[in-house]
């Protein structure tokens, strides 16, 4: 069962017909948040869903539990906002680098927005900022933010206004929070974390599309554990990593995988640290995933 807005801005309930399907992608489910379809109306209101326009672009992940199926979080979207914590809790470099990775392969413009720093130490300040300064570097925006105090809250109000904008992250990272406060009072429900693992619990159960009063839409995903990437072929990996990308101009052999090969541009960059270990692990992890099947 589907919420679908028409033309005229009514809320329709709908269902989708049986046969359809979307072309050319497995997915866990036809029809996701941010899609643009063609309804038939009955007399009470109620619909079914017999088509889906072509997608403008999408973040998709491999399903957790399906591995040849993938798990379209949004579509059509303008940018998305990555919620990013390094405790309360801890966000990886792997799964930000899967996201981005993502996100550059499907077109969409993605902001790292670095929340909780309100509870912080000195230690935990200054691993952030070293973040900031690795992603800052590759050419990603980053914002500081905390619900508790608002800071940085005026950048997500200007990012989202008149936008389609997608909130992604872990549970427990604080996109309900994020969301409550721009709108000024409660519209999601926030969760607890767990005091043992240091893990969000899942307030989110389903991806939905919010509208703010700022005259944008947000969409609120449920929290992501793992990010597994799909459909993407081992040569492609490279090209989005941007810096990655830009140095394999000169390497020596114009397939170069930047592994173990001779003359690796790549290779030598990270060496120099010109290229950061944490961005080539994850180059790495990728293909390892590409090569074994798996699913992280």
């Amino acid at each position: 069962m589907y919420q679908v807005r028409d033309e005229r801005g009514n809320d329709l309930t709908c269902w989708a017909r049986g046969n359809l399907r979307l072309k050319g992608i497995r997915s866990t489910s036809p029809i996701v948040v941010g899609d643009w379809v063609q309804v038939d109306v009955s007399p009470d209101n109620t619909g079914f869903i017999t088509a889906i326009e072509d997608r403008e672009n999408y973040i998709v992940r491999k399903a957790s539990n399906l591995s040849k199926h993938a798990h379209i979080l949004a579509a059509n979207i303008d940018r998305a906002l990555l919620c990013i914590t390094v405790r309360f809790p801890e966000t990886t470099t792997v799964f930000i680098d899967r996201f981005l990775v993502t996100a550059e392969a499907y077109s969409v413009p993605v902001y790292l927005v670095f929340n909780k720093i309100d509870l912080y130490d000195e230690e935990d300040t200054e691993y952030l900022d070293a973040l900031i300064h690795l992603y800052s570097v590759i050419g990603y925006s980053c914002i500081k933010t905390s619900a508790e105090t608002g800071e940085g809250m005026d950048r997500i109000d200007e990012l989202t206004r008149g936008n389609v904008t997608l909130i992604a992250g872990h549970s427990g990272v604080g996109k309900s929070s994020i969301i409550n406060e721009l709108q000024g009072r409660e519209v999601q429900k926030i969760g607890d974390i767990s005091d043992y693992h240091q893990m969000g619990t899942h307030t989110t159960t389903f991806s939905e599309m919010i509208e703010l009063d700022n005259g944008g839409f947000i969409i609120d995903t449920p929290g992501i554990k793992g990010f597994g990437t799909i459909n993407m072929e081992r040569a492609e990996v490279s090209h989005y990593f941007p810096e990655i990308f830009k140095l394999s101009e000169k390497c020596k052999f114009y397939n170069c995988m930047h592994l173990n090969e001779p003359d690796c541009a790549v290779l030598e960059a990270v060496e120099k640290h010109y290229v950061s270990e944490s961005r080539y692990h994850s180059y790495l992890n990728i293909l390892e995933d590409i090569d074994e099947g798996k699913y992280r």
